[in-house]
């Protein structure tokens, strides 16, 4: 008979452990498909907007950039790298802004290169696991300064940009890119 309840417990603890696991694959899930959904986003807008093409262009699992978008009538070629989320922050690792930078200086064709940061503060700010609060959604575009360093960054839900270096905070200031098709976007406080 001991051994019995033994045994019960063990099976207990697995379920709770493979319950865990299952909630952090669910919520991985979850983002990933907020991310998509956000990349597609982009695409539709570009698409619905005159002489303007865009591509999600993979998974992240390989060197490329979220979305491309070119207009040929302009000369005009974006990189994008999407992050959208419930957080008040988002960041933006280096090397995602590294590949970005890489694949527009491969465009020679195009007289305006630049890399974007699209960014979507969705309207439910999460407050603790599986709890949210309404707020405003808010979307940023900005343009990455090729004079700057490459480093981690984050983006605020009031709009503004800090690079991240050995845990330091410092503001960057990138210019806001007026995009040609309607957004949620706010210009920095």
């Amino acid at each position: 008979m001991p051994m019995n309840k033994n045994l019960k417990s063990i099976t207990l603890t697995k379920q709770k452990n493979e319950m865990k696991k299952s909630n952090h694959q669910n919520a991985a899930k979850t983002r990933r498909q907020r991310g998509y959904q956000w990349e597609d986003t982009i695409v539709k807008r570009f698409k619905k907007t005159e002489n303007w093409k865009a591509f999600r262009l993979g998974s992240p699992s390989i060197a490329l950039p979220d979305v491309l978008a070119v207009n040929t009538e302009i000369s005009t070629i974006f990189t994008i790298e999407a992050k959208s989320g419930t957080s008040t922050t988002l960041p933006v690792p280096a090397d995602q802004i590294q590949r970005c930078l890489d694949w527009i200086k491969t465009f020679d064709i195009y007289k305006n290169k630049q890399v974007l940061l699209a960014f979507k503060f969705l309207s439910k700010k999460r407050v603790d696991v599986g709890m949210y609060k309404n707020r405003e959604l808010r979307e940023f575009f900005k343009i990455w300064d090729n004079k700057l360093e490459i480093t981690d960054c984050i983006c605020t839900y009031d709009g503004k940009i800090y690079s991240k270096i050995n845990g330091k905070k410092e503001e960057l200031f990138l210019k806001e890119c007026k995009m040609p098709f309607k957004t949620k976007q706010r210009t920095s406080a």
